[in-house]
């Protein structure tokens, strides 16, 4: 059998059966060729049990099925049981279990063709974003890693480019992963417009794409739980967001992911406390992009304390602070996004003012941010789903509830970072609306402050 054809499609990946989409024949002959070859999906020991596709070890997220419900079928001469164990944590995947494994490509790999002429963009960038594109050309020769801390609307998609641009004309296989699929939706469509000699494929949840050896993917993190040894450049835009942080198999899925040797890129404007660590003991070059593209500091959050205003978000009702702000933004022909810390507030929210909201299990998501970009709305209420990925020019921000749990310094810096992206209407407002004022409410002003500071030194520099 000729292993030539199914290279392409499957070099790079960890399957399970159902996933070849392959005819009995062609999988039982690429399975005797050794082209095709089994690994056990749960790895077993005496003391703990292992995914083999996300890694995870944790007892919870193991559990067990009679044999006599499913359709069962052993292999490498495994005794029957009377049942099985399959993983609950990847299981939005596909189910892995013992009585079924996990495939890998064994066969010839499809080398990739040098791109000579692989974009078409022809934009300026900035001299601290030439910089920083400048580090990612030299990390992506070198194969080695690199941080790019760089502030909400810095404009890091464009930095990308000129790395990008080397990447393909040498051959390289790169991934663009990030844990929203929002992200991936927006990110997507601008890739394809400005890179399109480049065969690509977006995956996320739901998407009717597949990644047959292409130059480039865009995906989400929990996509790379199917692959292994595939990428020579993994960038993981938004590294510190939910749920990359959270979850520890994500991290492993992105390690795995990548070939021996290979390039390593984070981007982030909030890195959490392992990437600050390693930043600051010189074990991870990090570049600091202080300033957003049009050079325009950050706008400042403004803080207004509002008592009991849990209480009334409870009630159904919105206190005068927060109806006043609204006014003025209608008043003044603005656009606003109101970011709550729950769907139940967002709905409740929604009915009283007559605003679409979305949230992260909104079926509508896609229709609804696409009105909002395309003006069709003056105002959408949203929960953190929107904190991040999405860029929506000349609005204004407001927090509801910024000192609830779910707002952590992170989460508020990225809010923040929704205003005042156009270079023609820098200056939106943003204000968080709280009833304690929380350490992550102060140290996200902390920061827009630090950031600012570190900007204005940067252009007295270079002026």
């Amino acid at each position: 059998m000729n292993a030539n054809p199914w290279s392409p499609r499957f070099s790079g990946k960890r399957l399970l059966k159902n996933e070849l989409n392959l005819s009995e024949s062609v999988f039982q002959g690429l399975l005797t060729k050794g082209y095709l070859i089994e690994i056990p999906s749960i790895k077993e020991t005496l003391f703990y049990l292992e995914c083999q596709r996300c890694h995870t070890r944790k007892p919870s997220h193991f559990g067990k099925i009679p044999t006599k419900t499913i359709q069962s079928f052993s292999y490498q001469n495994r005794p029957a049981t009377n049942s099985i164990t399959y993983c609950r944590n990847c299981i939005q995947m596909g189910r892995v279990s013992t009585n079924e494994p996990l495939y890998e490509w064994n066969g010839p790999i499809a080398n990739l063709p040098k791109v000579k002429q692989p974009s078409i963009w022809r934009g300026e960038l900035t001299a601290l974003q030439s910089k920083a594109a400048d580090a990612m050309v030299e990390a992506i020769r070198n194969q080695s890693k690199i941080l790019i801390h760089a502030v909400c609307g810095a404009g890091k998609t464009e930095m990308l480019y000129r790395g990008l641009w080397i990447a393909f004309r040498n051959g390289f296989r790169v991934c663009i992963a990030t844990p929203r699929a929002d992200v991936v939706r927006e990110l997507a469509p601008r890739l394809r417009r400005d890179f399109p000699s480049i065969e690509m494929a977006a995956l996320y949840g739901g998407t009717q794409e597949t990644d047959i050896n292409a130059h480039l993917v865009v995906a989400t993190t929990h996509q790379l739980l199917r692959y292994s040894k595939s990428f020579d450049v993994m960038i993981v835009d938004e590294v510190d967001a939910f749920p990359y942080h959270h979850d520890k198999s994500l991290p492993k899925a992105v390690a795995r992911s990548v070939k021996e040797s290979h390039a390593l890129i984070y981007l982030t404007a909030t890195p959490r406390l392992d990437l600050k660590i390693a930043s600051r003991l010189k074990q991870l070059q990090t570049i600091s992009i202080p300033l957003r593209y049009h050079g325009h500091p950050l706008p400042l959050p403004k803080l207004s304390q509002v008592f009991k205003l849990h209480q009334h978000l409870q009630q159904g009702t919105l206190p005068k602070k927060i109806t006043h702000w609204i006014d003025q933004r209608k008043a003044a022909q603005r656009r606003f996004l109101l970011f709550v810390p729950t769907i139940e507030t967002a709905q409740s929210l929604s009915k009283k003012l007559d605003i679409p909201y979305v949230h992260s299990e909104s079926s509508n998501r896609e229709e609804l941010i696409h009105h909002f970009r395309n003006q069709q709305y003056e105002a959408l209420i949203t929960t953190t789903i929107l904190e991040r990925g999405v860029t929506f020019p000349s609005i204004d921000v407001a927090v509801i509830g910024a000192d609830h749990d779910v707002f952590d310094e992170a989460a508020l810096v990225q809010i923040a970072g929704r205003a005042g992206r156009s270079a023609d209407d820098p200056d939106g407002d943003v204000t968080f609306f709280y009833n304690v004022k929380t350490k992550a409410i102060v140290k996200a002003r902390q920061y827009t402050e630090l950031k600012n500071l570190e900007g204005k030194k940067f252009k007295k520099e270079f002026n």
